[in-house]
């Protein structure tokens, strides 16, 4: 007998972000879903795990096919209780999101919403990351909602190779102002900080980051990347290996003769 899909849903935008309802919601139409969050956002908290204090849960909505918890863990440690003490079976899949801006390029290294898709992929579970180009907390998520649907049901149903997860783009603009989905590689950028010197009400100094993404390969470098695709409003696929060994510089790198003493 086969059993109702279980799905396990996390963002790092916190509990009453619009992208994390709209997913709850999309996910539904596939199966049960647990759906696990902060109560402040976790943006750019990467794989971060927290061990000086103690994690608390809270179950906040329990009904027919959902339930809902509260923590105060970052979104890793939200798949990680998910996993260990929150579900009484492995979940069919996880889903991250959907994420308010962009997680292309090197956004991937900081953000919460990927590295809890990353843990479920550690953890053998077919996952995703959704996010959508548009930072406002009101942001439309109605065309983001109709790719998540038709991500999950095709992930639901193939799976994904163990180890892999997807990083789900989606341009800020209409449903139908979307020219359609492109499979891209990650493109080569960075984030240029320049860290802003403020002075507070009390007259101390500190620090404000702010900064601007750098693309090294504006115009795909001869390939498809996840910057080119979302900037011609293309949806942009990703997959993320959780092996993060640079393959191509193995047998380099065992040449070189390392002083031992």
């Amino acid at each position: 007998m086969n059993q109702t899909p279980l799905i396990l849903i996390t963002n790092d935008d916190g509990i009453e972000a619009n992208g994390f309802k709209a997913l709850i919601s999309v996910a539904r139409e596939f199966g049960d879903v647990v759906a696990i969050s902060s109560q402040i956002p976790m943006s750019g908290m990467s794989h971060a795990i927290t061990i000086k204090v103690p994690l608390r849960v809270k179950l906040v909505e329990e009904s027919p096919g959902i339930k809902r918890y509260l923590t105060n863990g970052t979104p890793v440690d939200g798949v990680k209780l998910a996993f260990n003490s929150l579900m009484e079976r492995k979940p069919d899949l996880l889903i991250s999101g959907i994420n308010h801006g962009s997680n292309s390029s090197s956004s991937v290294l900081y953000s919460g919403t990927m590295a809890a898709a990353m843990e479920g992929a550690i953890n053998h579970i077919p996952s995703v990351g959704f996010s959508l180009l548009d930072y406002r907390p009101q942001a439309d998520f109605t065309a983001s909602g109709q790719i998540a649907r038709g991500v999950i049901g095709k992930v639901l149903k193939e799976g994904l190779p163990d180890g892999i997860c997807l990083n789900v783009n989606i341009p800020a603009v209409k449903v139908k102002e979307i020219k359609g989905v492109k499979i891209c590689k990650q493109a080569n950028g960075y984030w240029k900080e320049e860290f802003e010197k403020r002075t507070d009400p009390m007259g101390h100094e500190y620090y404000w980051l702010t900064g601007f993404f750098h693309n090294r390969e504006p115009d795909g470098g001869g390939e498809e990347t996840d910057e080119k695709a979302l900037k011609e409003h293309y949806v942009s696929i990703v997959p993320i290996d959780t092996d993060l060994t640079a393959h191509h510089y193995l047998q380099q790198l065992k040449s070189f003769e390392l002083p031992l003493g």
